[in-house]
This record gives C-alpha cells, structure tokens and sequence, in this order.
C-alpha cells in the first residue's frame, strides 16, 4: 500500500513539471571557462505568463543571484554565476507558469579552441578586407531566396530595394577569386535575421539577435564559411549594431518594460550633430536628441542606460565571437551610442578576446571630431576606449579632394596632405581603416566622374597608405553610382547570378579598363602581403608642390616611394629632391608595371598617374 502511495505522489509530481514550450532563452548557450562567468539570462515566453519569478537551476557549479520580473509577466531576468569548475553539460532551468513547473534546457558548452590564434586574431595593417552584401554578391543557394513565414518576400533583381537573392553559399563558391585578388578578411553588413516588412537587403533592421538570417543559409553556413575562411588563413569581421534594431524586434513588439527603447511624445529622429556631444558650448537638450533620437522611424532606438538590454547586447557580442569564430568587430553607427556602455561594451570584448581588433563606424566632418570617438591623444572629460575607427576623414577630406580638385594652398591634394598631417590626435593610426566607398557612400569611380585612371589612382593610395585597406565589392571592376535617386552603391556583383552576362569572377565580359583594374587591385595587393614596409612599415611624406604628392612607406629591410601626379600635366622627378629616404638607393622598380628607374636621373610621371618604387642599392 505505501509502495503504491508513494508511485501515485511521485507520478503527481511529475505531471508538473513538463519540457517548456513556446519559452526562448537568451544567450542561447554559454561557455565554460569564459572570463565573463556572470551571466544574465533572459526568459522569454511566447505563451503563458510567468506566474511567479522562481527559478530553479541544479546544476553543479552554477549559482542562481538574482531574479527579475518585469511589467510583462512573459518575461524573467536570471542572474547567474558560472564557477572555473564547472563542467560542461546540459542545465536544466525550472521556471512556473500557472502553477506549473516547466523545465527549460539550456547548454553549457566547452570553448572553440584558439582564442587569439585560430579566432578572436583581431585585424591589423596587413590585413586587405572586403566589405561585402551578402544579398548582392553571389545566389549560391537559390532554394532560400525566398523562406515561408518571413515577412519580405520580394526577389526582383530589376527592383534596387528588393531582396536579390544572394546568400553564403555565393560567398563560399567564390572564395579562391577573393583570396587571389588579395583579400584576407570578409567584412559582411549583418547577416543577423532581419524580418522586416521590405528594405531587408542591407541587415540593419534587426530582429533577432541569436539567428543568422535563413535566406543566408543560417547558423549553419555561417559556421562552414567562417571554418573555411580559417582553414584559408583568413579572417571574419562581425558587423555589430548597438544603436537600434527593427521595428518587428520582438524586444519592440513585446517589450519586456517601456523603457528598453528611447521613448519620445512624439517621433523624434536624431538630429546627426555629434558636435553636440563634446561641444564646450552645446546644449543638453541637443545632446538628448543626437544619441536618442531614432535612426528611423522603422529603427528603434536602443536604450542603453537600461542595464537590462546593455547586458543582452554585450552577451550577445561576446556570444557571436565565440559562436563563429569572429577575428574583427565593426560597430554600426558608433556615435549615436551612449559612450559610456560602448566603452563597457569594448571592453567586455577585449577582456575576453585580447587581441580583437574593434573599429567603429565615425561617419562625421572633421578629424577632431573622429579622434573624439577613438582612442587619443586630446585632454578631454571624456576618453573613448575605441582601439580604431573607419577613417572616413581620408575620404572625405583625403583621397576625394585630391582628385577632384584643382590643387591649392587647402585645396586638392593638399587635403589628402593635411588629413593624414592630423594622425598626431590618435593613438594608433596604423589601425585606421582606409576605404574608397562603402554600402553607405557613392562608388568611387563614379565620384570622380567615371575616370578609370583615378580609380586606379585611389585604389594604389588605398593599398600603400598606412592603416587597414578595405575593398567594397564590386569596385575592383569599376562598379558605379550613386546612393539616390537608383541605389546603384548597392548593385549586384558581376556573375553571382547563374544568368549574368557578365562576369567578374571569371573575366568574361568585361571592358578593357575593367579588367585592368582588376588586375591592378590583384597585382599589388598580393605584392602587399610580402611587404614588409606597406604592412608594417612607417609613414614618411612630403609637401605637395603643385599637385605633386611624394610620400614613402619603410622599414629597416624595405623602401617604397609613392608618387602621386594629380595634375593635368606632367611632372618632373627629380629623386635627389626626396634624399632623406632615397638616400642610399640606385634604382627603383614600378610594382605594378615592372619598369625600371634610375633615381641619379630626373625622369617624368604623366598627368594623372601613380607610380609605386621599390627602392634598391
């Protein structure tokens, strides 16, 4: 009789406490080992509200501190202490709802090997990135052009803010044109999931931070790309957005509290004036609008004073690193942050990945106001802990007024002189990364009016000035346009598409002055691996004189002089003018071309040429 007593009390037991349904949990996993071992989970559920705020975890070597119940009963915050002996396993975590035990696994995983040398490598000077739009390279898979349930299900090639088709799979196949064209690192805009209603090509509209979006091919093509660009010897860059997410987020459409988003009486869009946030004479008010203020209407704003959601978007980053191997962190739109968690945030990556490299998108005018945002060397209240940033004060007062202005005291080439005069303000401009055009920007070779000679000119500028080249796709080839009215910034690549008459994987189709760009990107950019002096080397320039600008980039073992004619006539070399680096030298040999100089005879460079020596005795 007790025997059959104590089975009906223990069958009765069990009948409450059931596998979860319709409950996320967010990270989805966790490491052993990690530096960062205190850890708070967020339990969301999609059905029944949570009808008490215990929870229950039996797992040696984890510790409950603290729960959390929020307005919206279908939410909990955990925080739990991960000890250095815990082992991994699978956690069983026991929450209520409706009186109901509902018993929720969560893994607990061993780490990836390699932290700082097969992952976690950071990106540094020697490194040549591509950034690339998934959607708009290459549809290697066209069974996930379209995913049943998701809300844009556009695919119209002929369409510029519809879905195009292109995914990792495109990516992968062409691998062995990216790595002979010289490339070492994939910059990819997000691949997270974006289910919005339209515009998902560019990524930034997130709406669940824990998938990879599945018409990329999802988790799982992320993880086999990022091991085959490791098994290559590349690297992999994480675009990361802390400053907003989509509208149809579901931290937007069933906000846990009303304040994980800046809320505003009415809709209230930044005013993009990040002077406002070091102005000695701004105002408060305009500092509110610059870092609250919403991107767009369809963009929330992040709140990142809540301590609730900074801690989902420092987990989350550090989870993505270790999830897939991540070697860079590029942060969207850094300056509408609040500065003080994006310092926490940088510094929660680096503890645990020392030698990540993380740069920040500074998109702004004036290079004070870019060194403000990254580590410097300015006495002000505040002080950034941003190892680098996009350097977009090359572009915009650097390479583009060079050539396309006529050259005068501050105009021309003497922008692109005064610019990289100003690297005294940062701490380390060897990190800087250098780029012609971007997602966001006109293609180059349509700024400067479609002149194949110029591009070549920025692209030998790009691979010889000091910090971090990166390539946006498509330019190697001389794609073109302009961010309005036709979006073409964001055209496909030529032959990700089985029906493309044209080819730039291949070669075919492709004009004269297209492929001789090509080549040339091809041609320096491996020269650049083995040069010591263009990798590593220092910088060493020259006043320009009437539109002749001569700098050299060298070391102990290598001397590169670059020559820079941005005139409209020829110019006379004279190398003995340069004896502080040509010194010592008899001879230099054009990197691209192969043509031969002797530097005791003045010789002359045409009219809108770049020439690249390398100095020898």
């Amino acid at each position: 009789m007790k025997k059959r007593i104590f089975f009906y009390l223990f069958s009765m037991c069990c009948t409450f406490i059931v596998n979860a349904k319709n409950i996320d949990i967010y990270p989805t996993n966790w490491w052993v080992g990690m530096k960062t071992n205190s850890i708070q989970l967020l339990i969301r559920s999609t059905g029944e509200a949570f009808s008490s705020a215990d929870v229950l975890i039996n797992y040696s070597g984890i510790k409950v501190l603290k729960t959390h119940q929020f307005s919206n009963k279908r939410y909990l915050a955990v925080d739990i202490l991960i000890s250095p002996d815990a082992l991994p396993g699978n956690v069983s975590i026991e929450v209520i709802q409706k009186g109901k035990k509902q018993k929720i696994n969560w893994s607990l995983n061993s780490r990836r090997p390699g932290n700082g040398t097969l992952y976690g490598q950071g990106v540094n000077s020697a490194d040549f990135i591509d950034l690339i739009m998934v959607d708009r390279f290459s549809n290697g898979d066209p069974t996930n052009d379209r995913v049943k349930g998701m809300r844009d299900q556009s695919l119209d090639r002929n369409q510029m803010y519809d879905r195009h088709g292109g995914d990792l799979q495109g990516v992968i196949n062409n691998l062995d044109y990216l790595q002979g064209l010289g490339i070492t690192t994939l910059w990819f805009t997000p691949v997270m999931e974006n289910d919005m209603m339209n515009r998902t090509e560019h990524g930034y509209a997130i709406t669940d931070h824990y998938k990879i979006d599945a018409r990329y091919g999802g988790d799982t093509k992320y993880k086999e790309l990022s091991n085959q660009l490791h098994q290559r010897g590349m690297k992999l860059i994480f675009d990361a957005v802390y400053n907003h997410f989509g509208l149809y987020h579901f931290l937007e459409q069933d906000q846990p509290e009303n304040d994980w988003v800046h809320r505003w009486p009415e809709y209230t869009q930044t005013n993009y004036r990040e002077q406002s946030l070091f102005d000695p004479y701004g105002t408060k008010s305009d500092q509110k609008k610059m870092s609250d203020g919403w991107f767009d209407k369809i963009m929330p704003d992040i709140n990142q004073d809540n301590p609730y959601m900074a801690n989902f978007l420092i987990q989350n980053c550090i989870w993505h690193i270790e999830t897939f191997g991540i070697d860079g962190v590029r942060l969207d739109t850094y300056t509408y942050n609040d500065l003080n968690f994006a310092n926490r945030c940088n510094q929660a990556i680096l503890n645990e990945f020392p030698k990540m490299t993380i740069f920040g998108e500074i998109m702004v005018h004036g290079v004070a106001n870019q060194a403000y945002f990254e580590q410097n060397n300015m006495d002000t209240p505040f002080k950034s802990n941003l190892p680098s940033v996009v350097d977009f004060q090359s572009l915009y007062y650097g390479i583009i007024p060079a050539l396309t202005q006529p050259f005068g005291w501050t105009e021309g080439v003497n922008k692109l002189y005064y610019t990289l005069s100003s690297d005294f303000l940062s701490k380390n401009p060897m990190q800087k990364v250098l780029l012609l055009d971007n997602h966001d920007e006109p293609r180059f070779f349509s700024v400067v009016g479609e002149n194949a000679e110029k591009q070549k000119i920025g692209f030998q500028w790009l691979l010889t000035c000091r910090g971090i080249p990166q390539l946006y796709y498509g330019s190697e080839v001389l794609a073109k346009g302009f961010k309005a009215p036709d979006g073409l910034v964001r055209a496909d690549f030529p032959g990700g598409w089985a029906t493309d008459s044209k080819n730039a994987f291949t070669g075919k189709g492709l004009t004269d002055d297209e492929k001789s760009t090509q080549d040339l990107v091809r041609k320096l950019a491996n020269f650049r691996k083995t040069s010591s002096a263009l990798t590593t080397g220092k910088m060493m320039h020259y006043i320009p004189v009437d539109g002749l600008y001569v700098y050299f980039r060298y070391d102990a073992t290598q001397t590169i002089m670059c020559i820079m004619n941005t005139s409209n006539a020829q110019k006379e070399i004279d190398f003995q003018k340069y004896d502080e680096r040509s010194a010592g030298f008899s001879s230099g040999k054009n990197v691209i071309t192969d043509e031969n100089f002797s530097l005791s005879k003045k010789t002359s460079i045409p009219a809108m040429k770049m020439w690249i020596l390398e100095l020898n005795k």
